[in-house]
């Protein structure tokens, strides 16, 4: 069996949290026990929320907790011209259109169909399926904006991707903790998961002003950094489904997945940066030791 090569991926737009630091941890406690490698990306796609500082905020908080990895990090906003050239790929395939409907137009839609007493489907995240362009706007005012300066985003044509494939689609998925495995082996036993990734519907793969989404950029970094194991939140389990699909259609290599459980706050809620949660920043400055902290997210997530 090849090297395993890890990564972990945060995004500097604003402090490590505990469920970073767990998510880093897993991994680095990974690549160590199966001689393997460690990778660090900044995911900084929004160039204007994502600044320096919060970067070396997060390289400084890695550090003190004993992560290391290996260089140089990858920033996603050094590679924009790689996302356009997988976007062109699809493009090719007639695989990706331009869609016009602004939120507010989806919310609004959706909400008068609701209104009689009818449900309107949702993407794994609860988001209302993408209704068409045609579903709220007239020939007339769709020809404007198509000619026009209108804000678009580029969506993939789930269906047409899906008459794409030529076999059923799945994914390994495995143990997220290797302390939990008796032998190395124990860490290569996992079991396969089926994709759905229809549920997600026509999901966005970039947008006039940024050319990709989280969805294209993951796929196209994994693949440019020969990550072989991802290990990740198990908020991100569902959308799998629309990374293996997209692996498949631009040919990248399939890699192994798994999930760990979220670290929650004490309301039960999921950890989050625009909540102001826990820093691993102010627990430093708490004088909270990595110790603790290791200890309770390692032995008690």
């Amino acid at each position: 069996m090849t090297q395993p090569v890890f990564r972990f991926a945060p995004s500097p737009n604003g402090k490590l949290h505990l469920g970073h630091a767990f998510s880093a941890l897993l991994n680095f406690r990974a690549a160590e026990a199966l001689s393997g490698r460690l990778l660090l990306r900044m995911e900084d796609i929004d160039v204007v929320r994502c600044t320096p500082d919060y970067e070396a905020g997060i390289v400084e908080d890695l550090t003190w907790l004993g992560i290391g990895w290996e260089e140089p990090i990858l920033r996603q906003s050094e590679h924009f011209d790689d996302y356009r050239a997988a976007l062109g790929k699809l493009e090719e395939l007639g695989l990706v259109y331009r869609a016009f409907l602004t939120r507010a137009e989806i919310k609004r839609y959706v909400a008068e169909f609701e209104a009689g007493s009818r449900t309107w489907p949702r993407d794994p995240d609860g988001a209302p399926l993408y209704p068409g362009d045609a579903a709220v706007l007239s020939e007339t005012e769709l020809a404007e904006r198509r000619k026009g300066d209108a804000a678009y985003a580029l969506r993939l044509d789930m269906k047409a991707a899906l008459r794409e494939l030529k076999k059923p689609l799945s994914w390994w998925e495995g143990p997220a903790d290797c302390s939990k495995a008796k032998n190395a082996s124990d860490w290569y036993l996992g079991r396969e998961v089926v994709a759905d990734p229809a549920a997600w519907g026509d999901v966005v793969l970039a947008r006039k002003e940024t050319p990709t989404s989280y969805h294209l950029s993951v796929v196209v970094d994994d693949a440019r950094q020969g990550i072989t194991d991802v290990i990740r939140g198990r908020d991100i389990f569902p959308a799998t489904s629309v990374h293996r699909l997209l692996q498949v259609l631009l040919d990248l290599p399939e890699l192994r997945y798994r999930h760990h459980e979220l670290v929650l706050a004490e309301d039960g809620q999921k950890l989050s940066k625009s909540n102001f949660d826990t820093s691993l920043q102010s627990l430093r400055s708490a004088s909270v030791s990595v110790q603790i902290i290791e200890s309770r997210l390692l032995k008690n997530p």
